[in-house]
This record gives structure tokens, C-alpha cells and sequence, in this order.
């Protein structure tokens, strides 16, 4: 079975291609195991129990997906996820650029990818949470539209992990016209 679905309208930039994918597609370790690292050092302890949480089939198709960015030579530069939280909303989750490759606006396109594949899925919300040691993803979700679910004066530290929820623009029914 393939792991990839590689469409022309996903790609993203010149140098970047978006690729539907599965846990177990190989170029994704590379992210995860980045991210492991990450969450790691900055929460301590071992975050490999946070990042096996979730089932893989929880991010297929019909349930969810994966998405990543290659660079032109095959190398993951950045992804994310989105699985069923309830019937009308996705969950984001691990929402990673590698950190050779921050500061280029591509968790921006992940996101925006991820919230896109979202209400193509019949989704209407979106739900996230952060923790409280990742002011970037704080800031990323704050300028993307997200309204946040906790007091943003309070410290995050106490807060724990920071919730954010953002609702999608209505579906307009294809084959009919719009009265404008």
C-alpha cells in the first residue's frame, strides 16, 4: 500500500513539495524523533510516552492525516497532523519544523494545509493545545486566528497546556450559485 499521495496542487513553493503521509512513512521519523528531542529538553523526562499517545490510524485518511514538506532532494523540513477530536472537530497535533528550517513562515503553511485538509474532511473546528514552554507555537496560533481558551495574562506555567480552538468558515455547497 502506498504511503504517499503525491498531488501537483500540493506542492507548496519551488523548493517545497506537501505530501500526504502515513505515521510509518520513513521521512517522517526524522521530525518525530526531532521533536522527541525537543519536548524532551524543554519539559524533561522522556516525551516518547506524549508522542505515542495516539494510535497511528488515528491520522489516515477517514480518521484524520499527516502532512509533511520535503525539500527538492527528499528531506523533511516540516509537518503536522490533525485527528478526530469530536464529530465536528479536528485536533492538531504535532505541528513540527525541523530546526535547521525555522524562521521560513513553514509551520505557517503547515498549518494553514492542515486546517484546509480539516474542512475538506467536514470538519468546522479546529482544536489545539501547546504547552507552556513553547511560546513559538503560542505566537504562531495567536497570529493565525486562534482564539485561545485560557487567560493569556495568567502564567503558562500554571496554566499547563494551553488550549486554542479556531472555528471554519461555513461549507457553500458546490453547484449552486451565490446571492451576493
Amino acid at each position: 500500500m502506498p504511503t504517499t499521495s503525491e498531488d501537483p496542487s500540493t506542492s507548496t513553493a519551488p523548493d517545497l513539495t506537501l505530501l500526504r503521509v502515513q505515521v510509518s512513512d520513513p521521512r517522517v521519523r526524522p521530525l518525530l524523533d526531532e521533536l522527541r528531542a525537543e519536548y524532551s529538553s524543554r519539559y524533561g523526562g522522556d516525551a516518547a510516552e506524549e508522542l505515542g499517545r495516539y494510535p497511528d490510524e488515528e491520522f489516515t485518511p477517514g480518521h484524520g492525516g499527516l502532512l509533511i514538506l520535503l525539500l527538492q532532494d527528499g528531506e523533511a523540513v516540516a509537518g503536522g497532523a490533525f485527528r478526530r477530536y469530536d464529530a465536528r472537530t479536528a485536533e492538531l497535533k504535532r505541528i513540527w519544523t525541523h530546526s535547521a528550517h525555522r524562521r521560513r513562515g513553514l509551520a505557517r503553511r503547515v498549518l494553514a494545509e492542515l486546517e484546509r485538509e480539516a474542512e475538506q474532511a467536514g470538519y468546522r473546528r479546529i482544536f489545539l493545545t501547546t504547552g507552556p514552554r513553547q511560546p513559538e507555537a503560542r505566537g504562531l496560533y495567536l497570529t493565525t486566528g486562534y482564539t485561545p481558551l485560557f487567560d493569556t495574562e495568567a502564567d503558562p506555567e500554571r496554566l499547563g497546556p494551553l488550549p486554542f480552538e479556531k472555528h471554519l468558515p461555513p461549507r457553500v455547497p458546490t453547484g449552486k450559485a451565490l446571492d451576493l
